[in-house]
């Protein structure tokens, strides 16, 4: 039996659900990280005695599961456009908001899938927008690559905030502390692609290269859609 399958037990001597677990475990996590996070803690935090989450969570994996569920509620808007890649660009823009609201959430996206109620409404969406545009094994795989790029791309940009954070340097000034041995090794001449890239490049912010390789990738998906089928 699931978590969601699950009955709750009854709230006394303290009231307890486990939307007041999920909503405490969330808020450690946005303080701290995953590494915050035990039924312990929560219980603490919702001054309850840590055996009595057991009634409602038996492992610190169904709470992760019950948190992720939770945020995948802020991803669903609650209108849709009808053009399927207006719906992919705006799931991929609240997924990718939603992680910089929830850092945590980066470290638990791909993998197997998410089978809570709103993490499920959200691949149904996904599913639906893009029935009968093609066969189901391409329409498959066209959700697959999506959502590939998306975690790919979010937990990249996440690993580089908490870089600033541990080293306390900003990108810019990361740049300069490793400028000069950079500069050093382009000058040897072994690597002239980098050197171009380094010395003739437009650098963009986060947002930006998100939301261009987001383009790219759903270009590439609309290839796929339009081709007849062999």
């Amino acid at each position: 039996m699931t978590v969601w399958d699950r009955p709750e037990p009854p709230t006394r001597p303290v009231p307890l659900d486990r939307e007041r677990i999920v909503a405490a475990a969330i808020a450690l996590a946005d303080e701290g990280g995953l590494e915050a996070v035990s039924l312990r803690k929560v219980a603490a935090r919702l001054d309850a005695g840590p055996m009595r989450l057991y009634g409602y969570i038996s492992t610190k994996e169904e709470l992760f599961d019950l948190m992720v569920d939770e945020v995948h509620a802020e991803i669903l808007p609650e209108e849709q456009p009808g053009d399927w890649r207006e719906v992919l660009r705006i799931r991929a823009h609240r997924t990718r908001q939603a992680t910089l609201r929830h850092e945590w959430l980066a470290d638990l996206l791909g993998g197997r899938p998410t089978l809570g109620p709103n993490a499920l409404a959200v691949t149904e969406d996904t599913l639906a927008t893009l029935d009968g545009l093609a066969d189901l094994d391409t329409v498959m795989r066209a959700v697959e690559t999506v959502s590939a790029y998306i975690t790919g791309a979010i937990r990249r940009e996440i690993a580089n905030l908490r870089a600033e954070r541990a080293t306390g340097l900003s990108k810019r000034d990361w740049q300069r502390a490793y400028g000069p041995h950079v500069s050093r090794m382009l000058a040897t001449g072994r690597f002239p692609a980098l050197a171009k890239a380094v010395h003739d490049g437009t650098e963009v912010d986060a947002e930006t290269s998100f939301a261009t390789g987001l383009d790219w990738v759903l270009d590439a998906v609309a290839a796929k859609l339009a081709r007849p089928p062999a």
